[in-house]
């Protein structure tokens, strides 16, 4: 089987409903397996639901009434027959979030996120499936949470591989056209989890593992894998061939274009993984897979905004060493806090870090007890693969430097702009 993923922006709107079918038409589609994320920013708009939720806002049911607006005008736009079922089935997603909001007793935030987002996959799996069934492609609608397993992490779900693998190989039918969702998955209870954000690559990854697939394909707005984030460098230039190890490199450093997670499984497994456009569904795209570590060679920028970096130093000028910097770091997993650079001297210990869940401030009054807090906020952190003078001074010039590390690779250089 081929595995394809589509994200959000291919299918924001009816247009896009409508090319996500052309590309099908174009490549093939059977024995296919469609991956499918929420349209557009829903999952933004439900963040919004899931706020005004907790705060008891007034402003709940009118949250709620945009996101459904918002399908319906898809729906509108895709369907001549009000009285087509979909519209029924779309309802019935929304019905059941709106039972929930109603009927949640559980004040746990991460559950209540997962329960809340996933009506976005959900409904996005259940227009597209009967659009496609409208216009003569027959398809089956999967169900995820029917097939992925995972441990009861809300909002960050650890999947189990041994009853995943024997759901999956049991369950999915092959030499045919599959739509299931991504990001989402269930815990032993059957409540709804996620796989983090971005998660749509990893669900594509994990079917191709269970399945044995030929390829995944992740199609975007983008040609393929680039070397720069075209949005904040000039002249990016397209990868054609990546190693999986250059991959996992880039993704762990934030490359966006592949999630971190997605490359384990199909390396595991050697499964190629394909970048392409949505738009030029012909072009031959970026490859990832075992060889070359990189085509053409170049060097690699990546961009991480809204960081922040901590500086933490001992009060009585006693060294930080390993039981310190483990006790630090237990902390960091406690408060979800993503580090994406470290730097240790005798008496000090630097980390730029990434505040996801809005939880430094209880960390910091925590730290503060023991250590010396001091931090800035707001940083950018650029890191350069396969970096050289030049590509130094791009990301260098006109700016105040606050910390640079560099290794055999890698540069890396935090930056107050």
């Amino acid at each position: 089987m081929k595995i394809f993923k589509f994200g959000g922006a291919s299918v924001k709107d009816a247009d896009g409903v409508k090319n996500v079918l052309h590309v099908l038409k174009t490549v093939g589609h059977e024995d296919v397996l469609l991956v499918i994320s929420a349209m557009g920013k829903t999952t933004n708009a439900l963040e919004v639901v899931i706020v005004n939720y907790f705060e008891k806002s007034k402003e709940l049911h009118a949250s709620l009434q945009e996101v459904r607006k918002y399908h319906n005008q898809i729906l509108l736009d895709l369907f001549d027959d009000e009285d087509h079922e979909v519209f029924f089935d779309v309802n019935a997603h929304f019905d059941d979030l709106e039972y929930f909001i109603r009927s949640n007793k559980s004040p746990n935030h991460s559950f209540v996120y997962d329960q809340v987002v996933s009506i976005g996959e959900l409904v996005s799996t259940t227009i597209v499936s009967h659009y496609f069934n409208f216009c003569g492609l027959k398809n089956n609608w999967i169900d995820v949470r029917q097939f992925i397993k995972t441990d009861a992490n809300y909002r960050d779900g650890q999947v189990d591989w041994e009853t995943t693998q024997k759901l999956i190989s049991k369950g999915i039918k092959k030499k045919s056209l599959n739509i299931t969702q991504g990001f989402l998955g269930s815990d032993d209870n059957n409540f709804t989890t996620t796989l983090g954000r971005e998660g749509s690559d990893y669900t594509a990854a994990i079917f191709a593992y269970c399945l044995g697939a030929e390829s995944v394909t992740i199609w975007k707005d983008v040609p393929g894998v680039l070397n720069a984030d075209p949005r904040y460098f000039e002249n990016a230039v397209l990868l054609n061939q990546i190693s999986y190890r250059e991959a996992i490199e880039l993704a762990f450093y934030g490359a966006s274009v592949i999630h971190p997670k997605t490359l384990q499984p199909l390396q595991k497994k050697e499964i190629p993984l394909y970048v392409k456009s949505f738009i030029n569904p012909t072009l031959a795209g970026t490859s990832v897979s075992k060889g070359a570590d990189l085509e053409p060679q170049t060097s690699c920028f990546i961009l991480k905004k809204n960081q922040m970096l901590l500086s933490l130093s001992s009060i009585d000028f006693d060294f930080i060493m390993e039981n310190n910097i483990s006790e630090i770091f237990a902390l960091f997993s406690k408060y979800k806090i993503k580090v994406n650079l470290i730097q240790n001297t005798a008496i000090s210990f630097s980390v730029c870090i990434e505040d996801k869940y809005n939880q430094f401030e209880e960390l910091r009054k925590v730290l503060a007890k023991k250590f010396k807090v001091s931090y800035n906020e707001n940083v950018s952190l650029y890191t350069i693969r396969h970096f050289d003078e030049n590509a130094a001074k791009v990301v260098e010039t006109n700016k105040t430097i606050l910390l640079r590390q560099i290794s055999r690779e890698t540069m890396q250089v935090i930056t107050k702009e």
